[in-house]
């Protein structure tokens, strides 16, 4: 069965030419301002921005050739937006890197995309200051032209350079503002916490602010009590978060001697699931109402929301946004059947245009008639409401029997000296593969017992999906985003095993 619906193209039109930092940069009044810092003062107007991004465009300009990536690890800044739109503008392929990687990461990720010029905050600002402001006109781009090319995060394998065009990019915007209850409105403020080198915080929060015209509240560094402040200096009304966000702010509540939250009319969380627990304690410490999103960089990125129905919905990640299609398939390539588990098929004009320099991976996951392969693995109900089950590549396969982690991840979680878990496969002569688990002890618990937590999970999984071994740890590997990274669990039960 297939999920969402095709727009037609009176209500979705992405032009043939097109250049989407002009079009976000058209998006404001000139005095209007685009960027404000912590405190509430203006960094930037959508005139300023404009004029200080075309300087930067021509200096690009003049030292590249049409096509080169370039290349820049910039926290969030002002300079990380001007650089961005100035490599969009002048026609050339952003690469945003992530500025407190390790130099080794860096110069392997640039050397993958050959970038032929790098930028940081200083060669953005020496451009600025010792430049002639400068008129420049935007390059023109093919709606299938590369705008970016963005690592993926690798939770699944080494990261790939995913490339996103100027007409994918756009089109999610497009999707998400015409989708009920989601949409940014020119009066709004968002907050700009989420690292803008991550698509998250690159088209869901920078692009759609600026495409509505409204304000973004940059945040460098994330530390929650001080985050919250601002939230409330800065009046912001639009919040978009990772789990682990949200949990940040709980624990420092009893801290906020005036709920911050007060003026945030939307508040989505993605990039990882968020638990019902954090989503509850957040309802009812700051009577804000946190929506689930489901997306991946490969789709510019959201695909579904809850966002779209008043009525919270715990642990589902919502319909299909308007003009994204989405099938759930089977191991045998046919649709799913009614509340089974498969697949996330996506398909739409925001899915990417492949992997850099890599056709092999790119025909993995894009099919021959556009369907974009998630891993990922949900059901789905009547009205084609989504649930996350798992990913595909982490299902385990006991004497036959199909095993998702997050089912025995979250039972594991329900005892009450289990902060955290986490499961992997391990071969096994006999059954082909058992359950390996890692367990976060909750603060101010005892370790359990392998015999307490086995019979924990009697009570609400099946025989086959208990594991074998537990391990104690202190901490679970994972992405910014809180993704549990399994593969570095799988590598560490080899260990184990040898």
């Amino acid at each position: 069965m297939v999920f969402g619906f095709e727009r037609s193209s009176s209500e979705v039109v992405i032009l043939a030419i097109v250049n989407l930092a002009e079009i976000l940069l058209a998006s404001g009044d000139a005095t209007a301002p685009c960027l404000i810092g912590p405190d509430g003062s203006v960094h930037a107007t959508y005139g300023s921005l404009r004029s200080d991004v075309a300087t930067l465009a021509a200096d690009i300009a003049a030292n590249t050739q049409a096509g080169d990536r370039v290349a820049f690890a910039i926290p969030n800044c002002t300079e990380f937006v001007i650089a961005y739109l100035a490599i969009l503008y002048a026609g050339r392929i952003a690469v945003p890197l992530n500025p407190s990687a390790p130099r080794a990461e860096i110069d392997r990720e640039i050397a993958v995309v050959s970038s032929s010029l790098r930028l940081d905050v200083a060669a953005v600002r020496e451009v600025l200051d010792n430049g002639q402001a400068l008129e420049f006109t935007a390059v023109e781009q093919s709606a299938d032209s590369v705008a970016v090319c963005l690592f993926t995060s690798g939770t699944a394998g080494a990261p790939k350079a995913a490339m996103l065009t100027h007409g994918s990019l756009l089109a999610n915007l497009e999707q998400v503002q015409s989708a009920p209850g989601l949409a940014f409105q020119r009066n709004d403020i968002a907050l700009g916490a989420l690292p803008l080198f991550h698509i998250f915080g690159l088209n869901v929060v920078l692009a759609l602010a600026l495409k509505a015209g409204a304000a973004l509240s940059l945040v460098e560094a994330f530390h929650p009590a001080e985050v919250a402040q601002q939230i409330a200096t800065t009046g912001v009304t639009i919040v978009a978060g990772v789990p682990a966000m949200y949990q940040a702010w709980l624990a420092v509540a009893g801290k906020l001697t005036d709920n911050p939250f007060a003026k945030v009319r939307l508040a989505v969380s993605g990039a990882a699931a968020l638990d019902e627990r954090t989503h509850q304690e957040f309802a009812t410490r700051f009577n804000v109402n946190v929506y689930e999103g489901y997306g991946l960089t490969e789709a510019s990125p959201i695909v579904s929301t809850t966002a779209v129905d008043q009525a919270v919905r715990s642990g589902s990640i919502g319909p299909a946004l308007p003009g994204v299609l989405v099938r759930l398939v089977d191991r045998d390539g046919a649709d799913a059947l009614a509340d089974d588990p498969g697949e996330i098929w996506v398909k739409g004009p925001n899915v990417f245009a492949g992997y850099w320099n890599d056709d092999a991976q790119t025909s993995a996951v894009l099919t021959d008639d556009g369907w974009l392969r998630t891993g990922d693995i949900a059901v789905a109900d009547a009205n084609g409401w989504l649930t996350l089950v798992d990913r595909s590549k982490d299902l385990i396969i006991v004497s036959g029997f199909n095993v998702y982690p997050a089912e025995v991840e979250d039972a594991l979680c329900h005892h009450d000296a289990v902060e955290h878990a986490a499961v992997v496969g391990e071969p096994d002569e006999r059954s082909g593969e058992h359950i390996v688990a890692f367990i976060v002890v909750r603060s101010g618990n005892d370790e359990p017992t392998p015999t307490q937590l086995i019979a924990h999970l009697r009570r609400r999984v099946a025989r086959y999906k208990i594991p074998a071994r537990f391990e104690f740890v202190s901490e679970l590997p994972q992405t910014f985003a809180g993704k549990v990274v399994r593969r570095a669990l799988r590598s560490d039960t080899t260990t184990m095993s040898a």
